[in-house]
This record gives structure tokens, sequence and C-alpha cells, in this order.
């Protein structure tokens, strides 16, 4: 249960952290793209981590991609950015 309770913190603050920098709509674009396949989206950032880690941090890009192993966290991330932004919208 607090593994859960984790997980909606971090796709929470990951929404906000999207909205703010402005790029909703991109955002829920590529997710719904990926959204089917988001178990090999989520591989190829763990592939890739060793380059991007570089840039972002390391620890929590590693558990970003564990949590885009699921299709269920896919669509929690795509419903609360929707919502976070037609909150602004108003």
């Amino acid at each position: 249960m607090k593994k859960k309770v984790t997980d909606n913190i971090i796709i929470n603050e990951l929404a906000e952290k999207i909205c703010n920098h402005g790029l909703a709509v991109p955002a829920i674009f590529a997710l719904e793209m990926i959204k089917y396949v988001s178990f090999l989206g989520s591989q190829l950032m763990v592939f890739f981590g060793p380059v991007v880690t570089v840039f972002v941090s390391g620890p929590q890009y590693y558990e970003i991609a564990e949590l885009l192993e699921d299709r269920s966290n896919v669509e929690l991330l795509l419903c609360l950015i929707e919502k976070i932004e037609s909150k602004k919208n108003i």
C-alpha cells in the first residue's frame, strides 16, 4: 500500500511539472501514442538512462521509468494532466 501512495505522489508531481512548463499538449499526445506500448517505452528509458541521467536526476528518472511500465499509471498521468490543464483554462 505504501508503494502505491508513493507512486501516486510521483505521478502527481510529474503531472504538475509537465503542466507548469507548458508541455501538457505534447505530453498528452506522446502518452496517448505510447499508452499501449508503455512497457517498451519504459524499457527504452532504462536503456537510455546512462546518457539521460547526465542531465536529469538519476533515481527519480528510474522511478518514473518503473511507473510507466504499467499502463494504468500512464492513464492516471494522462487524466491528471488533463485535469490540471482544465483547471488552468477556466
